[in-house]
């Protein structure tokens, strides 16, 4: 997007000017010397915009690129920063991508003062053609960062620093001088367990209810009247509801719908224990709620019973 002035930081989205990609990196270039881009369109969609079939089709580009270009040595996916983290997880759940995947975006737009866009595209051309990324899954490059896509979160509106990985902290940094430095290690790559979704156009209804201090269970009753075939209860810390909440997850849990428990805090799980079992709930770890979303959205997608999703969920 086009900022109308130097210091639109906030309304650029109102501008109604948006470049193809082609022209953005065309104005940046050169980016980082000894690498030769190949400029690949798929589409411009403001980032609040992108919904199921967005990623889906996403995904099977990139598995369609890193199957006809032999010589590629990664790909980099530009994206606008409202919901990178959720598509860079997708991906990372239904893409086995031989070539590392990076996904970048920017907090300000490149004709802006203090835009970060340029040297955001530069370090993540950088994490995509370093061999030691080919191992990583998909990533996200954001302020000379290397984030997985499984603990990136946004945790700022308008900050140049506003992606984080909580807890465990990012997998390592771009150097000033293009050198990706690694710092950190991830278990074993997944071999894409929920690529089955990939075959799924509809996506199976999957919602989130937020507890506060008396909620009811209105949202969640509504929810399970539209159909939701699993909700996340995002509980006051450390994972628990309202006496009114849990009483309508306990009612859609006996209408067949699966329900995983999660907190509102940014650090720690939600165990696996006797509170929730004996509810049918499950616990929903240390996965931030709109990532166990979308989880859940790819696991039912992809066919699977929701006790094996149950027990999936511990892996991750």
């Amino acid at each position: 997007m086009v900022g109308r002035s130097p210091y639109d930081w906030v309304e650029y989205g109102e501008s109604g000017r948006v470049r193809s990609v082609d022209e953005v990196v065309g104005e940046l270039a050169p980016l980082l010397e000894g690498v030769e881009l190949e400029v690949v369109s798929f589409r411009s969609v403001a980032s609040t915009g992108i919904a199921w079939r967005d990623w889906v089709e996403l995904a099977r580009l990139v598995r369609n690129l890193a199957a006809t270009r032999p010589d590629a040595h990664g790909i980099v996916i530009t994206h606008g920063t409202a919901s990178l983290e959720e598509t860079a997880w997708f991906l990372d759940l239904v893409v086995r991508c031989p070539l590392p995947v990076v996904l970048v975006g920017a907090q300000r737009p490149p004709n802006t003062a203090g835009s970060d866009a340029a040297p955001n595209l530069r370090a993540a051309l950088a994490v995509a053609v370093a061999p030691a990324a080919r191992d990583l899954g998909v990533v996200v490059a954001m302020d000379n960062y290397i984030h997985c896509a499984r603990d990136v979160r946004k945790t700022s509106n308008f900050a140049l620093d506003a992606f984080e990985s909580g807890e465990f902290g990012p997998l390592g940094r771009v150097d000033p001088d293009g050198r990706v430095v690694l710092r950190r290690s991830l278990p074993n790559a997944r071999a894409a367990p929920l690529a089955a979704a990939l075959a799924c156009d509809v996506p199976p209804r999957v919602d989130l209810a937020l507890s506060y201090a008396g909620a009811d269970g209105t949202a969640i009753d509504a929810f399970v009247r539209a159909g939701a075939r699993a909700l996340v209860s995002v509980g006051m810390p450390p994972g628990r509801c309202t006496p009114a909440e849990r009483a309508a997850l306990r009612g859609a849990v006996a209408a067949g719908v699966l329900v995983v428990q999660s907190s509102r805090a940014p650090r720690g799980a939600v165990v696996t224990q006797q509170y929730n079992r004996s509810d049918g709930i499950v616990s929903g770890g240390d996965l931030a709620p709109n990532k166990l979303r979308i989880f859940l959205m790819a696991a039912l997608g992809a066919g699977l019973a929701p006790a094996a999703i149950g027990e999936m969920l511990h892996d991750f």
